[in-house]
Formats: structure tokens, C-alpha cells, sequence
């Protein structure tokens, strides 16, 4: 959520700075704007409500040029979407942007009005730009005066500040929100994602929490936040943006979301790339002390948000069935703020596709914090973000490899997520002595999971026909047994974000207990019926479904029992062995979700009020 770009160059960086708010339009915005040292002792700005084209088109009627600039685009917390709400926030010769939240605004924006500073906004941001002006006139630098500004506050930040009276310098600081530095040919770049700068460079050095940082011309230099409170010049490490710039485009598909879907199969096939020997996974992939590690577990706690919970639930069936191994899956933001009881010799598995989540990296630190109680013996980070805080902060960490995801819902993320967790059961299984032949089978399935994606994939053309169905009706039921209760509860959860109807999901057991109250001619259920030992126990629940009048759309397997009739819409699913069944039926539950929004006409890659990145509570 929230999105900055900041750009000292050598000519007009306004183009620079659009291209990167562009490019940052995944992340969920509602407003946005810009600010350039046009001339030494001037700033100019231009702000909008809405998508970046309304500032566009602002641009075109005041345009601005500088060769030192910040731009936004903004997540309303505090105050509602306005122009006056909108950043960058000035005051006097300072222009701000921020992400986070400042917890301590209210005490700072009273002292700083007792100061004489007027507010034009309700924002808690409104509070870091008077802050930083009021220390210019105290201090010897704009460094100096961000860093005792900083210093003030309180919660989460990552912040780009210009100074009309100092036109060859951003000045960086990160707090709890990610921000990365550019180091391009011509110039040096600020940016909350490596992805909004990908037109200009490849190289990006990922601040670190209490980093400062000074951007010019020439480069950068990051100022470190030492123990003891002191401040030095650090060397963060260059590194080089894998993936291929190309890849943040829709290429020939409509939205964001579909292409992602269609990228399954070599996301997939990425994800297990130098992963699995002939018969074994190989465990060194996952780092120089996995085996060890592993080897000491005793149980795994895994923490995740939103989708990424949903991929733990379908792991810990794994875990538990695999490798013999007690699991727990928890909701993030409830982890962090209950008493957790890790017995000792678990390990802490963080799901992120960002590696950049408040709630999830909070739950990290503080199970960090508990290594030397004996109980948490490590952490291990499943992301799709090499340079991100999870990444960085895990013991060791299981790459996704699934390539930028533009779409707020995630698809490829979640598969890929679930393909590295079936190779951390996998390895857990063989540091535990499992069954060799059952790995083999299993790790020569793997290799054809990519197969059966491009066969799920291929459902597309049917899924589309049936969507408009669903479409017009305003409640959905979701059901699933085993392992896929889990991905039921994903596609509901899917269906809900994208087309705002209401979806629910349960295990189908659980229908005489509730919810079969809800179901007549006008309550659509979607049902996941794969070959497992529970599949003639779900075949009955459908039954108690249809003899009350529901609809029903089956994703069944060919072999299933399942049959199409009247109030019963029957989707075959590609034959696939148990364990791997909630990665291919993931994959028709995301197209339906995607053709029923279409049918339904919302913004299926921006669903309102959603962010990509949550990096605040």
C-alpha cells in the first residue's frame, strides 16, 4: 500500500517519476502526487484524487520540470481521500512523502501548531514536514535535520524529503516500511519497490530499519543506526533485480490477474528449478544449515496473512502427514499479540509473497527474539522478494521464484508458495527418515506439476462460459474436505476481492451444523471434489446440498463419481495424486473468480479498498 518514487538526475526527472507511480499502481492507491526543486529556492507540486492518468492530465495543464523530485501515490489511514490529504506534504521550503504510520502525530502536530506551523491536511505525514522544516532552521544540513526529525517519531516510516534550498539531494529514511535505493548510469533513484524503477536501472542496495540516506547525482550514502544510537556511514550490498522488466506488462491479456494466472505453469516450474535430485529433494537449496536445522525440529509453527495463511493451512496437512511433524498455522496479526506456547525445537516458518508485511515480519522479530528460550530453534522465510526484511532477517529462506504479481489478488504467489512448501515437507520427510519410495513418487509428481498446471490452465475457455451464472447472484458457498478446505477458503476469498460478492467457505462436514440453513435455489455452492479417501463422504454432503434446492459447480476429477445433472454443473479437473491436488484446483477456482468479476465489471486488478503490500497493521 502506498507507493514512493524519488529521482536526482541529470535532466527533467518528471518522466521518471510517473513512470514509477505507474508502475506502482498495483499496490492499491487513492490519490497521488508529485513535487520538484524546479529552481534552487522553488518547489513545485501537483496532486490529485484517483489514478495517476488525473495527474497526468493535471501535468499537461501546469506542467513542472526539475532534475530533483518525489512522487507518491497514497492508501488513505488517516483522513479521508482529498487533494489536500494527498502527498507530497510541504511546509515552507520541505516536500515529504511517506508510507506507515506516525502513532505519535497527534502529540507532535499539538506541539508543532503551539510552534506557530499551520495544518492543511489530517494526515499523520503533514506532522514529518513541518518537523524536518523546523529543524532546518536549527541545523547544518538537510541530513542533519531528517535525522533529528526521525528521531521524533514513533511507528512505521519510509520517507523521501526534498529542500527547495538544497536542489542536488533526496534524503531517504526506513523505519518498519521497505524503501530501496536506484543506483542507475545518470542518476540515483528512491523507490518503495524495486519495480517502480526498472526503467531506469537494475541495481538496487535494500535499506535496512534506522537507515538514513543521502541520493545525488553521484549516488548514494546510507548512514547505519549502530547499538548504541550513534549514527555511521555503512556499505549495504548491490544487488541485481532478477527478473525481466518485461514481465510487468499485460502483454495481450486484459488484466494483470489472467496473465498471472496463465504464468502458472513456468512459475511453477521456476520454483522447483535446481530444487529436487532424481529421488529427493535436494535440502542444501533451502541453505548451508537446513539439514541441520530440519534435522532438530520437533514443530513447526507457521505464521502468514491473507492468502499466504490459506497456503500454511494446506501445509500443515503435509507436515503432519508427510513427515510426522506437529504443525500450527496462525493469522499473523493474532500472533503477535497473544502468549504462543513453542515447545521446544520449533521452527518458524514465515509465508510473505512480499517479504515486506507489518504483521508477518512483527511475528518474525518476536519469535527471534525467543531463540535463546530454547523453544524457537530458527526461522525459515518462504518469499518471492530476495532483498525483502523477511529474507533478510530469516535464518534461512525458500524463494518462490514466482516473478513480479501486479494483480492485488494473488495467484501465482499462492501456487508457488505451496510448491515450496511441499518441498519443505518433503525435506523434512528425509532428515526424518520417511519412506524413501514414497519421496520418489512424490518428487517425480512434482516434476509433472507443471504439466498439470498448463492442463488446469486450459480450463479457461469452459470456466468462462459458466461464469456468468454465478455472476449475478449476491451470496456464495465454498466447500472442500481435507486439504482442500483450504483452497475453498481461498476461493472464496478470491471471489470476494475481486467481484464483492460475499463467499463463505466451510468444510462440507460441517454443513449440517450451520449452514445448511442457507441454502436454497438462490445460494450458489462451489465444490472441490478430488480423488481422496473422503470423496464419498463429500459426494453425500452434495446430495443434502441439492435435495434443498442449491446449485452446484463441481470441480471434480474425472474419476470422482460426480455427476452432471439437473442444479449440478460438473467442471473436470485434470487427474492428479492427492497431495499435489490443492495446487491444480487452485488454479479453475482463480478463473472463476476472474471471469465472474469481468462479468461483473469491478477493477479486477485494483479491487477497491485493497493494497498488495500491507506494511502497516
Amino acid at each position: 500500500m502506498c507507493g514512493i518514487v524519488a529521482a536526482v538526475g541529470t535532466d527533467n526527472v518528471l518522466p521518471i517519476l510517473m513512470e514509477g507511480l505507474k508502475r506502482l499502481e498495483y499496490r492499491g492507491y487513492d490519490s497521488a502526487g508529485v513535487a520538484l526543486v524546479q529552481a534552487p529556492g522553488r518547489l513545485g507540486r501537483a496532486r490529485e484524487v484517483g489514478k495517476v492518468a488525473a495527474l497526468e492530465q493535471a501535468l499537461v495543464a501546469a506542467p513542472l520540470t526539475g532534475m530533483t523530485g518525489i512522487a507518491h501515490t497514497r492508501w488513505a489511514t488517516h483522513g479521508k481521500p482529498s487533494q489536500d490529504n494527498a502527498h507530497p506534504h510541504m511546509s515552507g521550503r520541505v516536500a515529504v512523502v511517506h508510507n506507515g504510520i506516525i502513532e505519535n502525530h497527534l502529540a507532535l502536530r499539538a506541539e508543532l501548531m503551539a510552534d506557530g506551523f499551520v495544518f492543511t491536511s489530517e494526515t499523520d505525514t503533514e506532522v514529518m514536514a513541518h518537523l524536518v522544516e523546523r529543524e532546518l532552521q536549527r541545523s547544518d544540513s538537510l541530513l542533519q535535520a531528517v535525522e533529528r526529525a526521525v528521531a521524533r517519531l514513533e511507528g512505521a516510516y519510509a520517507l523521501g524529503v526534498i529542500d527547495a534550498e538544497a536542489p542536488d539531494r533526496v534524503i531517504g529514511a526506513r523505519q518498519g516500511s521497505p524503501l530501496v535505493v536506484g543506483v542507475g548510469d545518470h542518476g540515483c533513484y528512491l523507490g518503495s519497490d524495486p519495480l517502480a524503477l526498472l526503467s531506469v536501472t537494475d541495481r538496487f542496495i535494500y535499506l535496512e530499519d534506522g537507515d538514513l540516506v543521502v541520493v545525488n547525482q553521484g549516488g548514494c550514502t546510507v548512514h547505519g543506526l549502530a547499538p548504541d544510537g550513534t549514527r555511521q556511514e555503512v556499505v549495504r550490498e548491490v544487488m541485481r533485480f532478477e527478473h525481466d522488466d518485461l514481465a510487468v506488462g499485460k502483454g495481450e491479456f486484459a488484466h494483470y490477474m489472467l496473465k498471472e494466472i496463465h504464468e502458472q505453469p513456468v512459475a511453477v516450474a521456476n520454483a522447483l528449478e535446481g530444487r529436487l535430485g532424481a529421488d529427493r529433494v535436494l535440502i542444501e537449496a533451502l541453505g548451508p544449515q537446513a539439514r541441520e536445522l530440519l534435522a532438530d525440529t520437533r514443530q513447526v509453527h507457521i505464521v502468514a496473512c491473507g492468502t499466504s495463511y490459506h497456503a500454511g493451512l494446506v501445509a500443515r496437512y503435509w507436515i503432519e502427514e508427510l513427515a510426522g511433524v506437529p504443525c500450527q498455522v496462525e493469522i499473523a496479526s493474532e500472533y503477535r499479540y497473544r502468549q504462543v506456547v513453542a515447545p521446544p525445537g520449533t521452527l518458524f516458518l514465515a509465508l510473505s509473497q512480499s517479504g515486506e508485511t507489518a504483521d508477518t515480519l512483527a511475528a518474525l522479530r518476536h519469535a527471534r527474539r525467543r531463540q535463546g528460550d530454547d523453544a524457537y530453534i530458527g526461522s525459515l522465510a518462504v518469499c518471492n522478494v530476495p532483498g525483502s526484511s523477511l529474507v533478510r532477517e530469516s535464518d534461512l529462506s525458500l524463494m518462490t521464484h514466482a516473478g513480479p504479481e501486479i494483480g492485488v489478488a494473488s495467484t501465482k504467489a499462492f501456487t508457488t508458495q505451496l510448491t515450496a512448501l511441499m518441498l519443505v515437507t518433503l525435506a523434512l520427510r528425509q532428515v526424518r527418515g520417511g519412506d524413501p519410495e514414497l519421496t520418489a513418487r512424490l518428487v517425480h509428481r512434482l516434476r509433472y506439476l507443471p504439466t498439470l498446471l498448463g492442463d488446469a490452465v486450459a480450463l479457461d475457455e469452459e470456466i468462462r462460459g459458466i461464469a456468468d451464472g454465478l455472476a449475478s447472484h449476491r451470496h456464495a458457498l465454498f466447500l472442500g474436505r481435507g486439504s482442500q478446505m483450504p483452497i475453498a477458503m481461498e476461493g472464496a476469498l478470491k471471489l470476494k476481492e475481486i467481484s464483492y460478492i460475499h463467499a463463505e467457505a466451510y468444510a462440507a462436514g460441517e454443513l449440517k451444523h450451520g449452514p445448511l440453513a442457507l441454502i436454497d435455489e438462490t445460494m450458489p455452492v462451489v465444490a472441490l471434489a478430488p480423488m481422496d479417501d473422503v470423496r464419498e463422504k463429500l459426494n453425500s454432503n452434495l446430495q443434502e446440498v441439492r435435495a434443498r434446492g442449491g446449485e452446484l459447480l463441481v470441480f471434480a476429477d474425472p474419476e470422482s463419481g460426480v455427476v452432471a445433472g439437473e442444479g449440478v454443473t460438473v467442471v473436470n479437473v485434470p487427474a492428479c495424486c492427492h497431495y499435489l491436488a490443492p495446487i491444480v484446483y487452485t488454479v479453475p477456482l482463480q478463473l472463476l473468480a476472474y471471469y465472474v468479476a469481468v462479468a461483473r465489471d469491478t477493477d479486477v486488478d485494483q479491487p477497491r479498498n485493497l493494497a498488495k503490500s500491507v506494511t502497516v497493521e
